[in-house]
């Protein structure tokens, strides 16, 4: 397909995804993409990484399944790439539906906000339960603040990984740089961690989902900066550049602290710091330390309107590439 096709196929997927999102009553019926991707990433550890083998092991056997299952997900992108292609104009809707399914714009939206509206109408208890959904820390173990900046983490984070990236692959690469990136990023959230079990296996899906996101990440803090514009001035714009240029290093991440920091500044906030995961501390430095120490349910409200906007800011952006293409 061509640059301009790609373009057009991206902008088509981006509107229907922010008005659309993830449709729940096709997902009750039908298998998600990534749920299929999972299983095949769950297979290739079950059968390639037993407690039997030795480090150096288990590290080669996951660098040869996150390649082998690279492999196979270019090759489906190809497959649907050609086989769209035999429908001409339909074909294009058809591939910018499909598209729009590797996006997270209205779902991440969504699901952050609701935990807004949990705090407001449940309290702590529903405020918890409603960021559960979301990240992986103890939800027993936050207060009301830790609530709303995990809330406010994972809308910035997710907003690099599960919009600018997925977006960026496409753009590039078509439907296999598409395909290669979620499943790489899906094999990261599943086997990346340091854990005795992954810290071998998952090394080579953790480094690649590095490299991947690395460039998405950084064109993140220019989109939240100017959906920080946007929606609160000219002063939060610059404080979202400030302070990811600043703090953006600090996350144990190569890449989430730089949305994360963005975001911080774009709230006048303060992020990340000590967390509990499974039991276990994860001590940070706090992100934007001169941000305000209390993080409300009124800031998830306003980070959501900073994502909405960072989000047009994108779908404007690749308007006009594909304006400079045709």
């Amino acid at each position: 397909m061509m640059m301009d096709e790609n373009l057009l196929v991206l902008l088509l997927a981006l509107l229907l995804d922010r008005i659309v999102g993830d449709p729940q009553w096709l997902w009750s019926r039908v298998p998600h993409p990534v749920v299929i991707f999972g299983a095949a990433i769950s297979y290739a550890d079950q059968q390639l990484n037993p407690s039997s083998l030795t480090g150096s092991q288990r590290r080669m056997n996951g660098v040869a399944a996150i390649l082998a299952l690279l492999v196979l997900s270019i090759a489906a992108g190809f497959v649907f790439d050609r086989f769209f292609a035999l429908f001409g104009l339909a074909g294009l809707v058809l591939e910018a539906g499909l598209v729009a399914i590797f996006l997270a714009q209205k779902s991440l939206a969504d699901h952050v906000a609701a935990v807004a509206t949990a705090l407001r109408g449940e309290g702590l208890a529903g405020g918890r339960n409603a960021v559960s959904r979301i990240v992986g820390r103890d939800p027993e173990t936050l207060d009301e603040p830790a609530v709303c900046r995990a809330a406010i983490e994972s809308l910035a984070e997710n907003f690099s990984d599960g919009v600018v990236a997925p977006a960026l692959w496409y753009a590039v690469l078509g439907l296999p740089g598409l395909l290669a990136y979620k499943m790489l990023n899906t094999a990261d959230s599943m086997i990346g961690h340091r854990s005795e079990k992954y810290i071998d296996f998952g090394w080579a899906a953790a480094r690649l989902d590095d490299i991947a996101n690395w460039p998405a990440a950084r064109l993140s803090v220019l989109l939240i900066a100017a959906g920080a514009w946007i929606r609160r001035g000219m002063s939060p714009c610059r404080e979202a550049i400030r302070v990811a240029m600043r703090d953006g290093g600090l996350h144990r991440s190569p890449n989430s602290g730089r949305p994360e920091a963005a975001m911080a500044g774009a709230l006048n906030v303060q992020l990340a710091g000590p967390r509990i995961y499974g039991g276990v501390i994860v001590t940070e430095p706090m992100i934007n330390n001169a941000g305000r120490d209390v993080a409300t349910a009124g800031d998830i409200e306003d980070g959501v309107s900073v994502f909405y906007a960072s989000c047009m800011v994108l779908t404007g952006l690749i308007f006009g590439l594909f304006l400079c293409f045709l």
